[in-house]
Parts: structure tokens; sequence; C-alpha cells
């Protein structure tokens, strides 16, 4: 593999200062966690979504809980949120990703609220995915809001949360400073014996995730490499014989010197 040099881009931030406000729903902390950093880095106001009935039982009874809201068309009833939207430019939205999209008090937020013509960045974990398909769900309940590119990460991966929020800020143009610029994957191919066992490696213990690659891509990233896995579903013994069969998922790794393969998003 050719690793070709990784160039460093200066963000310069935004020309006219904009106030910011952060959102967020957390259940776990995760979600906070990333809530704050952002704060700190922008200057920003912060505000906690708060539902009135809280989410505070375990996994299983979120999902019980969940599960009946969604078949009943429901949403939860929050606590009115303290800040006056009309003062800020910028709100970043926050939230876990449940279901594949934002968990519900953040469903019941922005199918509550105008934002029309302000710039909304959102922002999430997840257990394996669901930055892209939330996003798509935000817009349609915003649409008239400038819905710009969001960050997301799983809540196994937090520790290394503050450097990616770094950059993505200065990425996005929000604060100034230097970040490196990735090239993009190259030509996919089919995967070798030993791409084959970074992506198992990588995707061992979550039982989410039950694939074989078939196809790869790779780039250098800043002490390692990034690679972009296709991998076709396997049959599942508890699986549905009358669902349609499963199509191709998209896998990130990274791979840093010193360290085992992880995971950081599938696409499905």
């Amino acid at each position: 593999m050719t690793i070709a040099a990784i160039v460093l881009a200066v963000s310069c931030g935004q020309n006219k200062p904009q106030k910011a406000l952060v959102l967020y729903y957390s259940q776990n902390g995760a979600t906070k966690a990333v809530a704050e950093a952002l704060a700190s880095a922008l200057d920003a106001d912060i505000e906690a979504v708060v539902p009135v009935k809280p989410y505070d039982g375990d996994f299983a009874a979120t999902i019980a809980r969940c599960q009946e809201e969604m078949a009943a068309g429901e949403l939860p009833e929050l606590e009115p949120i303290k800040a006056d939207l009309s003062a800020y430019d910028v709100v970043f939205i926050g939230y876990p990703v449940w279901f594949g999209t934002m968990a519900p008090p953040v469903t019941a937020l922005v199918s509550s609220l105008d934002l029309a013509g302000k710039k909304v960045v959102p922002f999430c974990t997840f257990g394996s995915g669901g930055l892209d398909s939330s996003v798509k769900d935000l817009a349609a309940k915003q649409p008239d809001a400038n819905i710009l590119s969001g960050y997301g990460v799983r809540a196994a991966r937090i520790d290394a949360m503050p450097a990616e929020v770094d950059r993505f800020l200065k990425e996005s143009g929000f604060v100034a400073g230097e970040y490196p610029v990735l090239e993009p994957f190259g030509e996919e191919h089919s995967v070798s014996d030993e791409e084959s066992a970074i992506f198992d490696t990588a995707v061992a213990g979550y039982p989410m995730i039950n694939a074989k690659a078939t196809l790869v891509a790779s780039r250098p990233v800043p002490d390692g490499v990034e690679y972009l896995f296709t991998a076709q579903p396997l049959p599942r013994e508890d699986a549905n014989p009358n669902a349609p069969a499963p199509g191709p998922i998209k896998v990130y790794v990274l791979v840093l010197e010193g360290q085992a393969p992880v995971f950081t998003q599938v696409l499905r």
C-alpha cells in the first residue's frame, strides 16, 4: 500500500462571530460529553432536553417503551426549553441514535421548534451508526432550516471524541486552526485474507454486525489507515424466513499504529 502525505489545512473560522446554542438529550452521559465539548470549544450556550417522564429504565425497558410509543404514534412530553432561539444564529442538536434515528425526546423537540433560516448542526452518539439516517429525518422535520454536516461517534469510542470534535469544528469552519485534509478512499477491490482479518477483528464481539467483508477501499490517516469495507450480512438462525434478504452494509474501520482495528460507523 502506498501511503500518501497528509496535507494540513488551516481553518480561519467564521468571518463574523455567530452565537451558538447547543441543545442535547442524553440518557447515559455519552451525548452530554459531546455537547459539553462542543459548547466549550465554541463558547456556546448549552441546554439539556428533558422529558417530563424520564427514560430512566435499563436498556430493555427503554426499548420496550420506545416500541410502545412508536406503535401508538406518540412522542414524549418535554419540559419547555429555556433558551430564546431567536437569539442564536447556529443551533447544534445532539441525541443518541435509537432505532436508526433521533431518540424520541429529540424527535419531539425538532417537531415543535421553528428553525427556519437557522444553521442547524446535528451531532449524535450511537452503537453502530445512524448519523446519515437521523440527519435525513431531522431535515424532513425542518425543511426550511439550513442543515449542515454533522458529527457522530460510537459510544464505545467516546475517548476519541475530543480530538474528533476539534477536527470537525475546524473542518466546518466554526473554529480556527490546522487540521489534516484526508485524501479520498482508493479504488475498491476484493478483500485479501489480511484485510478480512482486520474486518473480523474490528467487529468481533458486536452482536449487531454478523457479516463477511467482500470489498474494501482504504486511505491514510494520521498515525494509521482507514478502511471502508463492503460486507454482506450472514444468515441468522433467528431471522424471519419471510423477511427480504438484507442488503450489503458499509463499515468504516480505523487501524492506528500500535492499536487493534476498531469500527467507527456502519451504513445500512
